[in-house]
C-alpha cells in the first residue's frame, strides 16, 4: 500500500446520504475509487476531514505551511481562511505569499479577497485594497470568496465603493462573509439582501435567529479570544444547514491543543444529532464556498480522517489526497523554509512620548471582557502622577498604548480595564486590524521597554517587568512567524503563563489586547490615531470634565 493508494474500513459516516454503515473505502491515486458497503471488523469511524468555515491563519502566528502540520493532526484538511491581517501589511503581495506559501504543503488551504483593507480611515494601515486590487485578486482561481464584509455602515449607506466591492464577487460568482456584530431589525436585512451571506460575529443567540430568518448561514466561533459555542450551538439541530463551525483566530498554544475536533467533541457531548454536528464542519462550507474538498463520495479527493469513535473523537489519522499527513498525533507535513517579508519602519520610542496631561476630573476607559470582542465605556476619576495620568494597578485601570509601526508619529495612549497587570507590561504587533504596536502595563517605562523589543525584532509579541524581558520575534508581516510550530507554541505558551503570574485575569492576554486596536468592534478601541467610540463611528477624548 503506498501512500495515495490503500483500502481502509470501518464505520463509514456518510455526510451527503446522512447515514453511518460499515463499509470499506478503496482509494486509488488519491481519490476515492469505490465504497462498499458491508460487514467489517474494524470499530473505528472514517469522515470526511474537517473545514474551518472563517478563520485567520496569522493570528496562530504562523505562516500557512507551519499552520497546516499543526492542524492535520487534529482532522483539519483545509480552511477557509481570510488573509485580511498580511493584506493590511503588504496587501496584494502579502495575499499572494499566503497562496504561494500554502501550496507548499498537503492541505487546502481557500484563500478570501480582503474586502476591508483598511478596516477604517481611522487607523494607519501598510496598505489599502481598492476596488481593483480586490477585482484582480477575486479573479485568481485560488480566491474562492469575498472575504468578510466589516463596514457594515457601508453597505447600510450605499457607499460606492463597498458596493463596487459586492457587485465584483457577484460578477465572479463567488460568495461574500459577513461582519456585523449586533446588527439586527431592519439593518440585518438590509446588509443580507446586499448579497452577504454568512456572520461569525453573532454574540447572542436571538440576533443569530434573526439573521437565519432573513437567510443568512451562522458560523459558530470558538477562538482562542472570542467563544461563541456555548451561546450558540442549538443551532446546529434547529438549522443545520445553515450553521457551521470555526475558530476566526487560533492562537498557536491553542492550535497544539486542539482546533475543530475540539468543537465537534463538546457538541456531541451535548446530545447533537452526530450527523449535523459533521456536516456542518464538512458538507456544509464545502458546498457554500464551492470547496475543492473531498466529502467522502466516489470521486472525491481522498481528503478523510479516521477517529476511534464519535464520543471520545481521537484522531487515528488524517489524509489529504490520498497522502497520509498525520497519525496518532504526529504531524507528517514537513516544514518549508521561507524568506521573511515585512514593512516595519520606525526607532524606538522615549517614555515622554506616551505621558498623558490630565484635562479633566474624569477620563474614558475601555471596559474589556474575557473571551469577547465587544468592549464597554467606562467614566473614571484619573491617577495623576506629577502632571501626568498613570496606570492604576490597584483598581486595574492601566495605561495602554498604540503605536504606528508604518511611519514615524506621535503614540496614541488610553486607559483600559479588566487586563489585570499587577506589575511590567505587555505589548504586540499583531493588532487587528492594522497591526501597529499595541501595548499595556503598570508604568510608562515598563510599556515603553515593552514596545522597543518589538520595534527591536521588526515585529513580535513582547513581555518586560523588573526582572524579565521576552520577545517572539514575528518577522513575516510582523504577525507570524516560519519557526517550528511546536517550538513558538511552547514560547507563546510561557509568555501566557508568564502575563498571568503577572496579574492578568485573562484567559488570552496577548490575545485579548490584539483586539483592543479592532475600531468595527464597539463599544470603545484605541487606534493608533486616538480613542474611538464604535457606537457613534467616531473620535473621542479622553479626557472628560
Amino acid at each position: 500500500m503506498n501512500r495515495s493508494s490503500f483500502e481502509i474500513q470501518g464505520n463509514i459516516v456518510d455526510v451527503v446520504g446522512k447515514r453511518i454503515f460499515q463499509g470499506t473505502v478503496v482509494v486509488r491515486d488519491g481519490r476515492i475509487d469505490t465504497i462498499r458497503e458491508e460487514p467489517v471488523s474494524s470499530t473505528e469511524f472514517i469522515l470526511p476531514g474537517l473545514v474551518d468555515a472563517h478563520i485567520h491563519i496569522e493570528s496562530s502566528m504562523l505562516i500557512p505551511s507551519e499552520f497546516a502540520r499543526l492542524a492535520v493532526i487534529h482532522g483539519t484538511v483545509g480552511t477557509v481562511s481570510d488573509p485580511h491581517e498580511i493584506a493590511n501589511v503588504l496587501g496584494v503581495p502579502g495575499v499572494k505569499f499566503m497562496i504561494d506559501n500554502g501550496k507548499k504543503v498537503p492541505f487546502k488551504f481557500n484563500f478570501g479577497a480582503p474586502s476591508c483593507v483598511p478596516a477604517t480611515p481611522f487607523e494607519t494601515a501598510g496598505a489599502a485594497l481598492g476596488v481593483v486590487e480586490v477585482g484582480e485578486l477575486l479573479n485568481m482561481a485560488e480566491i474562492k470568496y469575498l472575504s468578510e464584509m466589516m463596514n457594515f455602515p457601508g453597505v447600510l449607506f450605499n457607499d460606492p465603493e463597498v458596493m463596487a466591492k459586492l457587485a465584483l464577487a457577484k460578477q465572479a460568482g463567488k460568495p461574500v462573509d459577513g461582519h456585523a456584530p449586533g446588527v439586527t431589525g431592519e439593518n440585518a436585512e438590509k446588509y443580507i439582501q446586499a448579497g452577504i451571506t454568512t456572520d461569525h460575529e453573532c454574540f447572542t443567540i436571538e440576533e443569530a435567529y434573526e439573521k437565519i430568518k432573513y437567510g443568512m448561514h451562522i458560523l459558530i466561533r470558538e477562538g482562542s479570544a472570542a467563544k461563541n459555542f456555548e451561546t450558540l450551538y442549538p443551532l446546529i439541530d434547529e438549522f443545520p444547514d445553515q450553521v457551521m463551525l470555526c475558530s476566526d483566530d487560533k492562537h498557536p498554544n491553542d492550535l497544539v491543543v486542539g482546533h475543530l475536533n475540539l468543537e465537534v467533541k463538546r457538541a456531541i457531548a451535548k446530545g447533537l444529532n452526530i450527523l449535523n454536528v459533521i456536516r456542518c464542519c464538512t458538507y456544509n462550507p464545502v458546498k457554500h464556498y464551492n470547496l475543492d474538498i473531498g466529502l467522502l463520495q466516489v470521486g472525491d479527493d481522498a481528503d478523510l480522517i479516521r477517529v476511534d469513535n464519535l464520543n471520545d473523537f481521537n484522531l487515528l489519522a488524517t489524509y489529504v489526497n490520498g497522502q497520509k499527513v498525520a497519525e496518532n498525533g504526529k504531524t507528517l507535513i514537513v516544514s518549508v523554509h521561507e524568506t521573511p517579508i515585512n514593512k516595519f519602519e520606525i526607532g524606538k520610542i522615549q517614555t515622554s512620548e506616551i505621558r498623558v496631561k490630565p484635562e479633566g476630573n474624569h477620563i474614558r476607559v475601555i471596559g474589556a471582557f474575557d473571551g469577547q470582542l465587544i468592549t464597554e465605556q467606562m467614566i473614571v476619576e484619573p491617577t495623576i502622577d506629577g502632571n501626568n495620568v498613570v496606570s492604576d494597578p490597584t483598581h486595574d485601570i492601566l495605561k495602554m498604548v498604540v503605536k504606528n509601526r508604518y511611519n514615524e508619529s506621535t503614540a496614541a495612549v488610553g486607559f483600559i480595564h479588566n487586563i489585570g497587570l499587577k506589575r511590567g507590561a505587555l505589548a504586540s504587533s499583531v493588532a487587528h486590524d492594522s497591526h501597529n504596536i499595541v501595548a499595556v502595563g503598570v508604568n510608562d517605562e515598563d510599556i515603553a521597554a515593552a514596545i522597543n523589543l518589538i520595534i527591536e525584532a521588526k515585529g513580535g509579541i513582547s513581555l518586560v517587568d523588573a526582572v524579565t524581558k521576552i520577545t517572539l520575534p514575528l518577522p513575516f508581516a510582523g504577525i507570524m512567524t516560519g519557526v517550528e510550530g511546536f517550538e513558538v507554541a511552547r514560547l507563546y505558551d510561557e509568555m501566557d503563563k508568564k502575563a498571568k503570574a503577572m496579574g492578568s485575569t485573562l484567559t488570552a492576554p496577548f490575545m485579548t489586547l490584539s483586539f483592543m486596536a479592532l475600531l468595527v468592534i464597539p463599544e470603545l478601541k484605541l487606534s493608533d490615531k486616538g480613542l474611538f467610540d464604535g457606537s457613534r463611528f467616531a473620535f473621542t477624548e479622553l479626557c472628560r470634565k
